[in-house]
């Protein structure tokens, strides 16, 4: 909030706050892995005339995107950046598929693959890369001529935007996105419903985050409505989407307001044992939401607790988590410094602290 204020004004923090603005005490987490995802995109094998090879097993690859995307879900990520130069790789063939039957699925798989991709690397801080696969994942959909992998791509770009800082331009992608896919949603097409369903609930955190609560309660109300039509807390497309994913993110819309009691009251009403098995980000997300809460009301024991509890669902969701890492790092400011405390053992843990 303070950092939006100075932006409207023209001012610096400081002349907000009458102090020096300080950020991280110890910057982002080094993610191991990442140097060679940077050197997998740096390749443009294509360009220089390698062949992927005459043979690829679509099935097979579908099914390696499937397992990277549970590891995923399950906030496995370390694991998931390690194999995924390997994966993409396996991938790239599906791009130029032969035509016929068999060459949609092959592009879905494609799309599916490089989707799988930008989440990842959108949740690892890196941005450039993200957007570069969102984008590669973006023009395959439209060869694929699928309105749900158009809705997919379209997500991870959103995403890939808001981590780059350019939350205008990845909300008027998620909003007319999602308003496309939405006229294609019927009670027999799940994944097309949960495909719209989530650009209207990242269209609502982006409203959300420019304070402008009347159109992100809009918003969540649109998605409430493609749950209701849904009928059941699933997984379609990866999308987590359902009742209990659009109850959670009326917690995380929000903390984005800057509204702490609002916050409390959604993210109790939740129930994470509704979730399927194996969304653990999900499930660690009404803690972080509870964590925030707590940390503007000052009851610092009570966010510790929601924040351990996080941890213990999705270790790796804490180290990698923005508001997470600033949440430690706003009560280690407020805290005496101790080397034996639960806080400053958890700011070690999620890299705040050496």
């Amino acid at each position: 909030m303070l950092l939006d204020l100075a932006k409207v004004l023209h001012v610096e923090v400081e002349a907000l706050t009458g102090q020096p603005w300080q950020y991280a005490p110890s910057g982002n987490p080094v993610v191991g892995g990442l140097d060679g995802v940077r050197q997998f995109f740096a390749r443009y094998d294509n360009l220089l005339g390698v062949e992927a090879g005459d043979q690829v097993d679509v099935a097979d690859v579908r099914r390696r995107v499937d397992g990277a995307h549970r590891a995923y879900q399950a906030a496995e990520y370390e694991r998931v950046v390690e194999n995924l130069p390997a994966l993409l790789s396996s991938a790239d063939p599906l791009r130029s598929f032969g035509a016929g039957g068999g060459q949609r699925e092959a592009l879905a798989g494609y799309v599916n693959a490089y989707a799988m991709a930008a989440k990842l690397l959108t949740k690892m801080g890196a941005a450039d890369l993200a957007l570069l696969s969102a984008d590669r994942a973006a023009s395959a959909a439209v060869d694929a001529d699928s309105v749900g992998a158009r809705g997919m791509a379209a997500y991870q770009v959103v995403c890939a935007l808001l981590r780059a800082d350019r939350a205008e331009d990845g909300e008027r992608l998620a909003v007319h996105m999602a308003e496309v896919v939405q006229r294609e949603a019927r009670p027999d097409v799940p994944s097309i419903i949960s495909v719209a369903g989530a650009l209207w609930l990242i269209s609502a955190v982006i409203a959300g985050r420019r304070t402008d609560r009347a159109e992100a309660w809009r918003r969540l109300n649109q998605a409430d409505g493609l749950a209701t039509m849904l009928g059941q807390d699933g997984n379609f497309a990866w999308t987590a989407f359902g009742p209990t994913n659009v109850a959670i993110h009326r917690g995380s819309v929000a903390a984005e307001l800057g509204d702490p009691a609002e916050a409390l009251r959604a993210a109790d009403a939740v129930d994470p044992d509704r979730l399927p098995v194996g969304l653990n980000s999900r499930r660690a997300q009404v803690h972080l939401d509870l964590a925030w809460a707590q940390v503007q009301r000052k009851r610092d024991a009570d966010a510790l607790l929601h924040l351990m509890e996080a941890e213990r669902v999705a270790p790796e969701m804490v180290r990698y988590n923005v508001m997470a890492r600033e949440l430690v790092r706003e009560m280690l400011a407020r805290q005496k410094r101790s080397k034996t405390s639960a806080l400053h053992r958890l700011a070690v843990r999620a890299g705040v602290l050496d």
